[in-house]
């Protein structure tokens, strides 16, 4: 008797222009959401999840540097390229998996225009497949009132009983999804279920996720955000400081490098890595969140690998931990303590170049300057300060209820 768990795989359908979106700069999927790429979302949820064996992205042919940069960090698979079409995206990617030495038994197909997934509904899907249904649906019951609109102008009201929105991921028997979407390439049909009609097959419906939203428009990036940010009630605080010296420079190449950028002066910022003063505050700060230790313990003085390294990676780190934990970073606030040089002219592009290497908006990020009025190490210009103060949020875990509840019991005890 076989007693071995089906295999079941995730794949996320990524290759589209976003062009209803209307962002010029980068489609929505590697839109910025909270501190890592709208993609990562779905990503994390999935790839987390105990019962999905691997996850498997279909992207545009062109984003393949954006798919890099939105998956630093993860432990992601090769990307897959898509097709002309949605539904020749999903073929493309269901013949890679097909093609594997061990096709999976079912496969959960997912847009990943859908960053607010929940493992509920991942659990819910999965046990209907295993439980034997070969096409598994979720779906929200209309409440509005539906008009149709005719082409004479006439407006008639539809009669909403039985009548669903759809949502993904949907669940299929992997080679029955395969085979029909070989049968039925020509066709050009809205999602993947449409194919189990099509061919007369029988469809379970399970209850959606009200919250499971899909970013079509500018607007719903911030309905994502408001979900994401309410499931995660544990907002904490972090304070990180640091000071490196002012030397000259030692050779030509020598910059002084503040906030992730180079300012124009005379002496440079002495240190193991790049010195940047600022991005380490940042990092002491966002590891303070977390409870793992500081920069150095992360990022020895003695190691080798770090000499002359850019901080950018110091903070990435840092913010990838966060991400690890499903957190939040949702607010940088840095002031840097010097008489020279000048931060004003500098601080626009501090802020700018933070926000890119967090995944953030600039407008969650603060960039302070002030002097010591003459004062200390820094009034005299041996040195620069800085301080940061950065808010995360993480969900909120019953440990902390547990421990109320155990202290309560001691003291009523």
């Amino acid at each position: 008797m076989n007693n071995k768990p089906p295999k079941i795989a995730a794949l996320v359908v990524a290759a589209g222009s976003g062009t209803r979106f209307g962002a010029a700069s980068m489609p929505k999927q590697y839109q910025p959401l909270l501190g890592k790429p709208l993609l990562r979302w779905s990503l994390d949820t999935l790839a987390s999840h105990h019962e999905i064996d691997s996850v498997h992205v279909v992207i545009h042919p062109d984003h393949q540097d954006l798919f890099t940069t939105a998956t630093a960090g993860a432990q992601t698979l090769a990307p897959i390229l898509g097709g002309a079409s949605r539904q020749e995206s999903v073929r493309l990617g269901l013949d890679a998996l097909a093609a594997q030495e061990t096709p999976p038994d079912f496969v959960l197909i997912h847009d990943a225009a859908r960053p607010c997934l929940s493992a509920a509904l991942i659990s819910a899907i999965t046990s209907c497949l295993q439980s034997g249904d070969a096409a598994v649906l979720p779906g929200i019951p209309v409440t509005d009132t539906i008009k149709r609109l005719q082409n004479n102008g006439q407006v008639s009201t539809e009669d909403r009983n039985n009548l669903y929105t759809v949502q993904t991921p949907q669940g299929f028997d992997f080679n029955l999804i395969h085979a029909l979407h070989l049968q039925y390439a020509a066709e050009s049909l809205t999602d993947d279920a449409a194919l189990v009609e099509k061919s007369g097959g029988a469809i379970r419906m399970v209850q959606g996720d009200p919250q499971n939203i899909k970013v079509t428009y500018a607007d719903s990036l911030s309905n994502a955000a408001q979900i994401l940010a309410v499931a995660r009630q544990d907002i904490r605080t972090g304070k990180g400081y640091d000071v490196h010296r002012l030397v000259p420079p030692r050779h030509d190449l020598d910059r002084l490098i503040i906030g992730g950028i180079t300012l124009p002066h005379d002496k440079v910022l002495d240190g193991h890595s790049d010195a940047d003063v600022a991005l380490h505050a940042i990092t002491d700060a966002l590891l303070g969140t977390v409870c793992n230790g500081d920069i150095g313990m992360h990022f020895s003085p003695k190691d080798e690998r770090w000499k002359g390294a850019d901080s950018a990676a110091f903070l990435r780190h840092a913010a990838q931990l966060i991400c690890a934990q499903d957190g939040l970073i949702t607010h940088v606030d840095l002031t840097l303590i010097c008489e020279a040089p000048k931060i004003g002219p500098h601080r626009d592009a501090m802020r700018a170049r933070i926000a890119d290497i967090l995944c953030l908006p600039t407008d969650r990020i603060s960039v302070k300057a002030t002097t010591t009025e003459g004062l200390g190490f820094a009034g005299r210009g041996e040195g620069i300060a800085a301080e940061a103060v950065v808010t995360v949020r993480l969900p909120f875990k019953t440990d902390i209820l547990e421990h109320e509840q155990s202290a309560t019991a001691r003291r009523t005890g």
